[in-house]
C-alpha cells in the first residue's frame, strides 16, 4: 500500500498532530493543508476541504493500523472492508473516468466486473479512483493486473472531443 486517504474530524486532525509531534516528525507548510508532517520516507498531510487525510510512503499501511486506527480512529478497519463495507465484495461492475473529452483530449471510461475474490485482489493491489492514484505508469501497471484478475470482464471506451461534443448536445 503507496498510498491512504481517509476522513476526520477536526479534533482527529488535532489529536494526530499532537500525536505527530511527540513522535519526531517534521513539520512544514504545504498549500490547502491544515498540517503537512514527514518522518523518514512517510508524509501525512491533513487537507483543509474535509478535513482529509494523506499518508503516502513507506510504512503506509503499519501507520494507518498501528496509528490512526489504534489512536486515532479507534476502529480497525483496513483488512476488515468484508466486515464494514460487504457490498464492496458482493458481484458488481465498476467504473472509472478520466479525461474530460469537450477540447483538449478524450474522455475514457473503464469498467470491470469484479465477484468477492477478485474485489479482495483489487483492493490488496491498491486499486482506486484514477484521480487518486499519482502516475501514469502506476495506472498502466494496475490495468494490465485488472485485465489479468478480472479475465473477460473489463471494456475501455475512448470518446474523443468531436464524438463527446456531439453527443454533449444531445443532452
Amino acid at each position: 500500500m503507496n498510498s491512504y486517504t481517509h476522513p476526520l474530524t477536526s479534533e482527529q486532525a488535532e489529536k494526530l498532530r499532537a500525536l505527530l509531534r511527540e513522535r519526531g516528525f517534521t513539520f512544514a507548510p504545504k498549500p490547502y493543508t491544515i498540517f503537512f508532517a514527514q518522518k523518514e520516507k512517510l508524509s501525512v498531510a491533513v487537507y483543509q476541504k474535509g478535513p482529509k487525510i494523506l499518508v503516502q510512503g513507506r510504512g503506509v499501511e503499519d501507520f494507518v493500523k498501528f496509528v490512526l486506527e489504534s489512536e486515532i480512529f479507534g476502529e480497525a478497519r483496513l483488512g476488515y472492508e468484508e466486515v464494514h463495507s460487504p457490498e464492496m465484495f458482493e458481484p458488481h461492475f465498476g467504473v472509472d473516468e478520466s479525461g474530460k473529452g469537450d477540447f483538449f483530449g478524450p474522455l475514457v471510461i473503464a469498467g470491470v466486473f469484479i465477484d468477492g475474490k477478485s474485489a479482495r485482489q483489487l483492493l490488496d493491489l491498491g486499486v482506486q479512483d484514477s484521480k487518486r492514484i499519482g502516475s501514469d505508469a502506476k495506472i498502466h501497471a494496475l490495468a494490465k493486473e485488472i485485465r489479468r484478475i478480472a479475465r473477460q470482464g473489463t471494456d475501455v471506451v475512448a470518446i474523443g472531443p468531436a464524438r463527446y461534443n456531439e453527443l454533449y448536445k444531445k443532452f
